[in-house]
């Protein structure tokens, strides 16, 4: 098995240590990782693992921030190395996730835990606020010795600190074992049989709330594993951290501090469990409700339902934005309903709105958000604070004191495998106005203990991209309103979602556009059948035409090309069948021939 490891870390595709996303075309997610895995082992098995096999196996998650190629062989290994599924090997980038993974399914579940360790936990692990505001319940038991290890009611978990991350020794009593690394992260071992059932519970938190070691440190433990010679790439972390957040700090207009987080779900974590942690303190007696599109990314949706799953005082209240919907009046109302229960307000929208690319009128929201409002005893109801992903157009001014939102209590963050990266990392950003400065003291606190904060390269990355973000954005806009003139010359019955020209002026300049075909059929189901297969006969259409440019993939903000994708079984994968868009997304960038896409999109207009 080492010996076949050593071919295929020689021959390992460039695209597996440099792409974030990968094609959809070749990627089915009922099979992630299995797929991928299935068809590496059947290479083991032939000891046949040439650069063109590995290339054209198959996408072993369509995203990196789950999980990747690499992540997936390390996994592989280390599990065939102990005589074990592959399923139950998962490594992270942080070293605390996997520890409260098992405490969530644990909570959810009402099993007791006991957490082992020899020297010291991972110092990230605020045991209190673990405790207090996650509510997780569990043991310390500190160890000499692996045979002071007793049998126990519930869960076991063994935390050990090892400079060889991949050395797994299977324990009696003892369920999960979790090996860390100060630079690395973590790897969890599902060591009981009988603890099968946790795969994809701890597989879902590194999907929702942190993200899977990255392919830079699975390369690294990988050579480790097959006794090779590698050398590190050095990052001057602190030098790269001090110019992300002077960027950061220019494109927002503020000059308050900022945090940057391992993904964009990362940092909506840590913001998300500091302002929870925030509402718990200041308002102890009250509920919280964190109100959510029920459309918007699922991960937003997910991650927010599964906060209010562990923690009894919050409840999430659906806030339908998009398609239709006007955010104003949705916020109006929903603000008027906590109110009346006198509860603590959490609202995450995005501007503009994802897939359907809506921006609200700002003065009218700004006059929403801010209204003074009475609880049933004539109380002033307790004001929101409003979360804004902003991803979709990072460059627009929300956070300065002259900004429509100066008067309310606002955070901004936008995921950093979009724009910010240009697809080459997916480490996220946050900042705050003036009246949320005080919050970020918090989000940092839950950053760090869930181990989230962006790697050194990752921040090296972002210091090489970001000063060049704004102009990237004019020129992608600039691609993307030409083609969607084009396109509404071409197929003028197709319904395209997107900004205004006067949005354009006030600074909305997004790169994204959204498509409803036009469609045929007597009764709505098959209008809406027929609408289904057109989407995908355009984007196989411009992948199949243009495979160099055109890819059938989630991202935007790319260098280069242009992603196209359906929401609906994409970023809306955990959403509610009911709230999603099967709908056709595109993504363009500063850099396409967009002589060629108007082309092949003359090509497929024709044809109908």
């Amino acid at each position: 098995m080492l010996n076949f490891l050593k071919e295929v870390l020689k021959n390992q595709p460039n695209d597996w240590l440099r792409l974030t996303t990968h094609r959809l075309d070749i990627y089915h997610e009922e099979l992630a990782k299995a797929e991928f895995l299935a068809k590496f082992d059947a290479l083991y098995l032939n000891d046949s693992a040439s650069k063109t096999e590995l290339s054209n196996l198959p996408t072993a998650y369509d995203y990196i921030r789950l999980g990747h190629p690499l992540s997936s062989i390390l996994e592989w290994a280390i599990a065939k190395k102990n005589s074990i599924s592959p399923n139950n090997v998962i490594s992270f980038a942080s070293k605390t996730a996997p520890i409260l993974a098992v405490l969530r399914k644990n909570l959810l579940f009402k099993i007791n835990t006991q957490i082992c360790y020899r020297d010291s936990l991972p110092q990230q692990f605020d045991v209190e606020v673990v405790r207090k505001v996650y509510g997780y319940n569990f043991e310390l038991c500190p160890i000499e010795s692996i045979n002071d290890i007793k049998p126990f009611d519930g869960s076991t978990i063994l935390i050990e600190n090892k400079a060889n991350i991949g050395d797994f020794q299977l324990i009696d009593h003892v369920d999960f074992i979790i090996n860390t690394h100060d630079e690395l992260g973590s790897i969890i071992m599902v060591a009981n049989p009988k603890a099968h059932d946790y795969v994809s519970e701890i597989q879902h938190v590194r999907r929702r709330e942190t993200i899977a070691m990255t392919p830079e440190s699975c390369n690294a433990v990988l050579h480790d594993l097959a006794e090779l010679p590698y050398s590190k790439q050095q990052h001057d972390l602190k030098a790269d951290k001090a110019s992300v957040i002077s960027t950061v700090q220019q494109i927002v207009g503020i000059d308050s501090n900022a945090l940057v987080a391992s993904s964009g779900l990362s940092m909506q974590y840590a913001i998300m469990m500091g302002l929870i942690d925030n509402a718990l303190e200041q308002y102890p007696n009250k509920a919280i409700k964190v109100i959510v599109p029920p459309n918007c990314y699922g991960g937003t949706n997910d991650q927010a339902r599964r906060v209010a799953a562990c923690i009894d005082k919050v409840e999430v209240v659906d806030l339908p934005v998009d398609g239709g919907n006007d955010m104003v009046q949705g916020i109006e109302r929903v603000l008027t309903e906590v109110a009346q229960l006198d509860a603590v307000p959490l609202i995450i929208a995005e501007i503009p709105t994802n897939p359907r690319v809506e921006v609200p009128e700002l003065e009218h929201l700004s006059q929403a958000l801010s209204k003074k409002r009475k609880t049933p005893n004539g109380e002033t109801a307790v004001a929101p604070v409003f979360i804004l992903d902003q991803t979709f157009c990072p460059n627009v001014f929300f956070l300065r004191d002259q900004d429509v939102l100066a008067d309310i209590t606002t955070v901004a963050y936008i995921s950093g495998s979009k724009f910010p990266s240009g697809g080459k990392c997916t480490a996220g950003y946050c900042a705050a106005n003036s009246k949320a400065e005080h919050l970020m003291q918090k989000i940092a606190l839950h950053l760090s203990l869930c181990d989230n904060q962006a790697t050194a390269l990752q921040m090296e990355i972002l210091a090489e991209q970001m000063p060049s973000m704004n102009q990237r954005i004019a020129d992608a806009y600039k691609n993307t309103r030409e083609f969607v003139d084009f396109i509404e010359l071409t197929l003028p019955d197709a319904k395209i979602n997107f900004v205004s020209e006067e949005l354009a002026k006030q600074g909305f300049t997004p790169s994204v556009f959204s498509l409803d075909l036009p469609t045929k059929g007597t009764t709505p189901e098959e209008r809406e059948e027929y609408k289904r297969a057109l989407n995908l006969k355009l984007i196989n259409m411009m992948i199949t035409e243009i495979p160099e440019e055109s890819k059938y993939c989630v991202s935007y903000g790319q260098l280069k090309g242009c992603y196209w994708t359906i929401p609906a079984t994409s970023t809306q994968g955990t959403t509610k069948e009911a709230d999603k868009d099967y709908i056709a997304r595109v993504a363009v960038s500063g850099d396409l021939d967009l002589e060629r896409h108007k082309q092949v999109f003359q090509q497929f207009a024709t044809s109908l």
